[in-house]
């Protein structure tokens, strides 16, 4: 009998972060979904029972940005499930602001929401896949982490950090045959980019090759293989999502 498989996802109430919940879902998972407002996670959790017929999901509303809630989300599926296959840390906060008018606090918490919840999750998680000897962890980065962007210092900072905490957990966990890799999207349709101009969106699409945004399912369809057994020999790497915005 084929051993049910468990995921934790935070971030999990909207974009991103529901198309993998819903992606994972799909694949067999029972999921934790965490986040901060509850009722967009029950929306989520709608989109998982419709997914896949039977689909269990649990909700820990919480912010990540407090290192308890991660701790919560994998207590949780482990008195409910016994165990934690994939952790995917999908939670994330923008800031654009120029790096002489950012204030401490407006860096600390975007630090914290986006780097140090990831620590969190990856901490968590640790002991309970280094105890079954498997398990997949997923971080969510993005390309500004790999290119940086004007304006976007802290963010970009807290994105490249996730690609340094990758390989480092990787390289401690990969005796125990826990993978960790990470995921940088590019041009996404979340509503983060809704906010943009469409003069904004037109110069950031002239230089994507594939000539158009990527959807939520474009990442998550690339987390979900991150999950799976056809990556059992991957470790340490940033897959890049962005149509070859980044060559």
């Amino acid at each position: 009998m084929t051993q049910q498989k468990v995921a934790v996802v935070t971030g999990a109430g909207r974009g991103i972060g529901r198309a993998i919940a819903v992606d994972l879902a799909r694949a067999g998972a029972e999921l934790v979904l965490v986040g901060r407002d509850r009722a967009a996670l029950q929306e989520t959790l709608v989109c998982v029972e419709r997914a896949r017929e039977g689909a269990q999901a649990l909700i820990v509303a919480g912010d990540v940005a407090d290192a308890q809630t991660s701790d919560q989300a994998v207590q949780s599926a482990m008195e409910r499930f016994g165990r934690v296959d994939y952790a995917i840390a999908n939670a994330g906060q923008t800031l654009d602001q120029l790096i002489m008018r950012l204030k401490p606090a407006e860096v600390a918490h975007v630090l914290s929401v986006n780097l140090s919840s990831a620590f969190s999750l990856c901490a968590a998680v640790a002991r309970p896949m280094i105890k079954q000897r498997s398990g997949s962890i997923v971080l969510i980065s993005s390309i500004v982490g790999l290119i940086g962007g004007a304006g976007q210092a802290a963010y970009a900072a807290s994105k490249a950090g996730l690609l340094g905490l990758a390989k480092s957990t990787a390289k401690e966990l990969g005796s125990r045959n826990v993978r960790v890799n990470a995921v940088a999207p590019g041009f996404i349709e979340t509503a983060m980019t809704d906010a943009l101009s469409p003069e904004a969106k037109a110069r950031f699409l002239s230089g994507v090759p594939l000539g158009r945004m990527g959807t939520p399912e474009d990442v998550s369809g690339t987390v979900a293989f991150l999950c799976s057994d056809a990556a059992r020999y991957i470790t340490g790497q940033t897959l890049i999502v962005d149509g070859g915005f980044v060559m």
